[in-house]
């Protein structure tokens, strides 16, 4: 028996209704955690994962197996690669990481994989149309066409079949800027402003803190009406200062955060960015959230056991947020720091049934 497949040893999983046959159901079908308390027929917890990018894609690809009712809630401070060409010519929302999170949410059937497939093909040419993602286009074909984000993120939604809905953050193409000590190797001791997300992400130096231009950017309506709504909030995993951070600093969804009734769970990243978060420890994560957001409590942070080389630090981190710890293997088996989705799923179930509210979930 391999060690994935010891690790994902007592899981059971459930044939979910709809149109797929046995066969395919059962490859789509959500994750249950053996011997814990069964939920009531129908009932499912409302979930909105928040972040951009790989982590909050693995958070969905975790989430869809075990809840139908599924808000992504998705930054739009892209400017780097397909995503900011697009924004730069036609003035758009960054759609990368929107498409990036509608793949996530497509099923594990011939149709979902197929369009997960289609969305995120890139062009390969000698021309204009050279690295633009094929979902790229077609997001912002609808915008155009229909003259609303939303209405047009949930009809390619339907298209794909996906399981679960994507929003943006805000209605406003947003720029990240960071303040970095020691940007320049030649001062290491001063402190700069480093413009645009793509830019943060790969910066060298010590990220000491960003912002939003504008600062005070519109959130989504729908965005904040699904965190108050939710019976849990999912923040991360993804680039600390580039995708699960910018969140905080939009004041309406902040607000919603700290209002919402909802329990709130923040997932790890399995290794620190290069870059971005080059030697942080866990904990200095959790440290780093708190000083932009000092008002926002936590319920629970998820950490992978082996990541974390120090628990007790990082259990009094997260008891500073109001947060317990919880450990569980979650990490791909093949070396590389990436959520199994498998294992993700169990470890999310465990936790909405050990920490989650009394009845159906609401």
């Amino acid at each position: 028996m391999t060690d994935r497949a010891r690790r994902l040893r007592g899981l059971r999983r459930v044939v979910p209704e709809g149109r797929l046959g046995r066969a395919e159901a059962r490859a789509a079908r959500p994750v249950e955690v053996r011997g814990a308390r069964p939920r009531r027929r129908g009932a499912q917890p409302k979930v909105v994962a928040l972040g951009g990018g790989m982590g909050l894609s693995a958070s969905l690809a975790a989430l869809r197996r075990i809840t139908g009712d599924l808000t992504a809630v998705v930054t739009v401070a892209d400017d780097g690669g397909s995503s900011g060409r697009l924004r730069d010519e036609l003035g758009v929302l960054p759609p990368g990481d929107l498409r990036k999170a509608l793949a996530a949410l497509c099923g594990d059937d011939e149709w979902g994989q197929t369009w997960a497939r289609v969305i995120q093909h890139r062009f390969q040419s000698q021309g204009d149309l050279h690295d633009h993602a094929v979902g790229n286009v077609l997001i912002v074909a609808l915008w155009e066409q229909l003259g609303d984000h939303v209405m047009a993120l949930d009809l390619v939604g339907r298209l794909l079949g996906a399981h679960g809905r994507v929003l943006p953050m805000s209605a406003v193409p947003l720029e990240l800027q960071a303040l970095v000590k020691g940007h320049d190797p030649d001062r290491p001791d001063d402190v700069d402003t480093v413009r645009g997300q793509a830019t943060v992400a790969l910066t060298p130096g010590e990220v000491q803190s960003v912002h939003l231009v504008p600062s005070d950017p519109p959130a989504v309506p729908e965005a904040v009406e699904a965190v108050l709504d939710a019976d849990w909030v999912v923040l991360g995993p993804g680039s600390w200062f580039s995708s699960v951070i910018p969140h905080l600093l939009v004041p309406e969804l902040l607000d919603a955060l700290t209002q919402t009734k909802a329990r709130r769970v923040l997932p790890l990243n399995l290794a620190p960015q290069p870059g971005e978060t080059e030697g942080f420890s866990p904990q200095r994560h959790l440290e780093v959230l708190g000083r932009h957001a000092p008002k926002l409590a936590l319920d629970v942070v998820l950490a992978d056991e082996a990541a974390v080389p120090d628990r007790d630090s990082l259990a009094e981190a997260a008891k500073r947020l109001g947060a317990a710890v919880e450990l569980a293997p979650v990490a791909r088996t093949d070396g590389t720091p990436r959520h199994d989705p498998e294992l993700l799923a169990a470890a999310y179930d465990r936790i909405f049934r050990m920490h989650g509210r009394i009845g159906p979930w609401r």
